[in-house]
């Protein structure tokens, strides 16, 4: 049997997981980042929604987000094993890569494969939001690399981030809080 929410939500009574929401109604992400403290302030203005999470999808995951004016998506990075793709919904970020910087606009697509060891980051440098999702798999055994910080990033077991400084050191366990 399948309900409906007054909020437009659609459930099926099996399942704990709804077959249908509004995406602009999923909850937002409630840590908005797990970087070590010397970093967060760097991503302040991102507010990521988990769309995938919702439906209990786990081999990969899917966010809506919302980048504010002069905002960026994450430090710049690249992934050993995980593959990302994002797609602009609304707004007009630029892309930054190994390349230099590329203007995108809505129903523009980027995709950054595994393994590359391209950094990619969005960056909103204008004065109206940005909104696209972001979707990468889950693999196991991913590491992130940021080119431009002393930082890299283990997915571990526990399907966490756990930050190193890139000569393999940990951050304090004060400066970082758990995903």
């Amino acid at each position: 049997m399948i309900t409906k929410t007054h909020t437009g939500q659609v459930f099926m009574d099996q399942s704990n997981f709804p077959l249908a929401i509004n995406a602009q109604d999923a909850p937002p992400r409630l840590t908005p980042s797990n970087y070590p403290l010397e970093f967060r302030n760097r991503v302040v203005g991102r507010r990521k929604q988990p769309l995938g999470d919702l439906f209990g999808i786990n081999n990969f995951g899917v966010n809506l987000t919302r980048l504010s004016p002069k905002a960026v998506s994450a430090l710049r990075h690249a992934h050993s094993r995980q593959d990302e793709f994002i797609f602009i919904l609304e707004g007009y970020p630029t892309l930054i890569t190994d390349a230099g910087a590329t203007d995108l606009s809505p129903n523009m697509c980027a995709g950054f494969r595994a393994g590359t060891g391209d950094g990619h980051q969005l960056i909103n440098m204008t004065d109206q939001d940005v909104v696209y999702l972001e979707i990468g798999d889950r693999s196991a055994g991913d590491t992130a690399t940021y080119p431009d910080d002393d930082l890299k990033a283990l997915l571990g077991v526990d399907k966490k981030w756990h930050f190193v400084h890139k000569d393999g050191s940990p951050y304090s366990t004060l400066s970082s809080e758990p995903s």
